[in-house]
């Protein structure tokens, strides 16, 4: 991330938004005799934990060495999607024809407008992480600085002293830095630095086949760079759902992308302007010629500085702080929450663990991060959206299940709509219609998986689906049909038979 409050490029959008979540001219507070909660890092866990906890009439202090917002907001979640949306585009026109349109030839993107655009919303989003609205408007004692341990009760940044009945530790993680030769001398951009750029890349290495650097190589592809997108597995996105990552594959096929899979790089050099990435596919040797190469794979926790064997809290370079089930840390006094102690590194999973931390931290609660049911979505075109078990993991825990699935092929308003890729797939508990998982890939995935999410939280089982009425017509509607699906094998042939006789019955009546 942008060190201290600084942003590229120095527009009035950028200026904008250092001016709400690291503004220059502010003055870090005079500290309060003692806090209920000093909560280190204001990514989205540590914004979560202290507004929470400030409107339950806790005092609290918000310390944050970077940008507030964290990752999400500067560097992530806001700014890819910002800029996704418009390279979806790209596929609606791609539609055109089809839905009736005749698109003239020389349309260009201008990829500079769409870096502008994502950094206006950016900034206007930003209100929300501001320094203004958390001091002011929440009462909250904002602190811009390296916080580190002093004491078991007292954290500093810079010469100020914050005494404390509990920390939380919410520093979240950044790009991992890869152990490639070669790599580190010839630059290379990542999340934290890839929406900064002004350019486009005429031609873009991705490496890593996860959930960031599908969407980003898919978004530069459509935007109009050349993108080669090496994977060291056999298939990208090889965590999710089989089929439904083999649909995700075959449309980055359509839309140009240069997959090159079971990779091994043996190293990344420079040739004037140019960047060669030196790769070895099933023994044979290839050379990838790019203007940029994007790294989006791995994430390592954010511990520098923070002097955590002091106060006893037993961390681990790879995979974070060490808590408990209850975000506890191996000293009771301090908590965290968020990327910088958690396996699944999602804002959503970050804001429902902050809220866990509130109810243990200051009201002795025992709420447990194993309770969270928690759902995630690969914003890829079409997206792929998952919550609880897959086929693969019910294997591996040894849970036997029945799998209904509804494609969307045969859902009218998918038709419709021309997006007829994919599907809603469920997993229930075998001989039951408890659902333990499920699967959507769709245009509008992560809008649907709620659904699905909320029935599993509320032990909803799929025969109730069937009776959910759902607007018509609808994507949604695929998984109301998905509960007829189920229901339909509740008609034993023995049921048939004394339905049948009934009938008959009725019939003479």
């Amino acid at each position: 991330m942008p060190a201290f409050g600084t942003v590229s490029p120095r527009d009035e959008h950028n200026l904008a938004l250092v001016a709400h979540v690291h503004p220059p001219d502010w003055t870090n507070p005079t500290p309060a005799p003692r806090y209920n909660l000093v909560v280190i890092g204001a990514g989205t866990a540590g914004l979560v934990t202290a507004a929470g906890a400030a409107g339950l009439g806790a005092r609290v202090a918000l310390v944050e060495r970077h940008l507030l917002g964290g990752d999400c907001l500067n560097v992530g979640c806001v700014p890819s999607k910002c800029v996704i949306r418009s390279s979806r585009l790209h596929g609606e026109l791609a539609k055109a024809a089809e839905l009736g349109f005749r698109i003239p030839a020389g349309i260009e993107v201008d990829f500079a407008a769409v870096m502008e655009r994502m950094r206006r919303l950016r900034a206007g989003i930003s209100r929300h992480d501001s320094v203004s609205r958390f001091s002011k408007e929440l009462a909250i004692d904002v602190f811009l600085g390296q916080a580190r341990f002093v004491s078991s009760d007292t954290v500093a940044v810079g010469e100020a002293k914050l005494r404390f009945a509990r920390a939380v530790l919410c520093t979240g993680a950044r790009a991992a830095e890869l152990e490639i030769p070669g790599l580190a001398e010839a630059g290379a951009l990542s999340n934290e630095t890839v929406f900064s750029l002004v350019e486009r890349p005429e031609r873009l290495a991705v490496i890593g086949g996860g959930p960031i650097g599908c969407e980003l190589a898919q978004a530069f592809q459509r935007l109009g760079s050349r993108v080669t997108l090496l994977h060291d597995r056999g298939h990208i996105l090889d965590r999710e759902d089989a089929d439904a990552a083999e649909i995700v594959q075959s449309a980055f096929v359509r839309d140009g992308i240069d997959l090159v899979l079971d990779a091994r790089i043996e190293r990344v050099e420079r040739r004037g302007r140019e960047k060669i990435v030196r790769v070895v596919v099933g023994g044979a040797s290839r050379e990838i010629v790019v203007d940029e190469i994007l790294v989006g794979a791995g994430r390592t926790p954010n511990l520098e500085g923070l002097d955590l064997e002091r106060v006893g809290v037993e961390s681990d370079p790879r995979t974070g702080v060490r808590v408990d089930d209850r975000l506890r840390t191996t000293n009771r006094r301090i908590y965290a929450a968020g990327d910088v102690c958690m396996p699944t590194k999602f804002t959503h999973a970050a804001d429902a663990a902050a809220r866990i931390v509130i109810q243990n931290a200051l009201f002795f609660g025992r709420r447990k991060l194993s309770s969270l049911v928690i759902p995630w979505s690969t914003y890829t075109a079409p997206e792929i959206a998952h919550v609880g078990l897959s086929n693969r993991t019910a294997a591996e825990r040894g849970v036997e299940i029945d799998t209904f699935v509804r494609r969307f092929e045969d859902v009218d308003r998918a038709i419709a709509d021309a997006e007829t890729e994919g599907f809603v797939k469920v997993h229930v508990a075998k001989g039951t219609d408890r659902i333990v998982g499920g699967t959507i890939v769709a245009a509008h995935a992560g809008e649907l998986i709620g659904e699905l999410t909320l029935a599993m939280v509320s032990q909803i089982g799929l025969s109730k689906l069937a009776s959910v009425i759902h607007p018509y017509p609808t994507q949604a509607e695929a998984l109301r049909q998905i509960g007829d699906l189920y229901n339909r094998t509740r008609l034993t042939p023995g049921v048939k038979r004394l339905f049948g006789r009934l009938l008959a019955w009725r019939r003479r009546s």
